[in-house]
C-alpha cells in the first residue's frame, strides 16, 4: 500500500520551524481513496516496515519517505533528498 501526505500537524502549528516534530500526517490512499491521519510514531512504523508513503507537489514530482532516527533515539519521518530547497513535509497545510 502507498500513501500520499496531503497535511501535517505540528505541537506549535508553525510548519517552517524545523526543530518543532510534526506530530500527525494526513494521508490519502490514491489507489482506493481512502484517507486517514497517523501519528509520528505510526507513520515511522509504516515507512520502516516497508510501508510507501510520499509527498507530490503541485507539478507532480513526488518526494519518498524514509524513516530515520535522531541521535537522541527519536523515530521520525523526512522525505529522500530530491534536489529542492523547500522541504517538502514543512511545506503542507495544516490538517483540519
Amino acid at each position: 500500500m502507498s500513501v500520499r501526505i496531503t497535511c501535517i500537524n505540528k505541537d506549535s502549528g508553525y510548519h517552517a520551524n524545523p526543530h518543532v516534530a510534526i506530530s500527525n500526517f494526513g494521508w490519502k490512499n490514491e489507489a482506493t481513496g481512502d484517507t486517514g491521519n497517523s501519528t509520528r510514531i505510526d507513520m515511522y512504523n509504516f515507512v520502516n516496515g516497508g510501508g510507501v508513503a510520499y509527498v507530490k507537489d503541485s507539478k507532480g514530482d513526488v518526494a519518498y519517505l524514509i524513516a530515520e532516527i535522531s541521535a537522541t533515539g527519536t523515530k521520525f519521518v523526512k522525505t529522500k533528498p530530491d534536489g529542492t530547497k523547500a522541504d517538502n513535509l514543512l511545506s503542507l497545510p495544516e490538517c483540519k
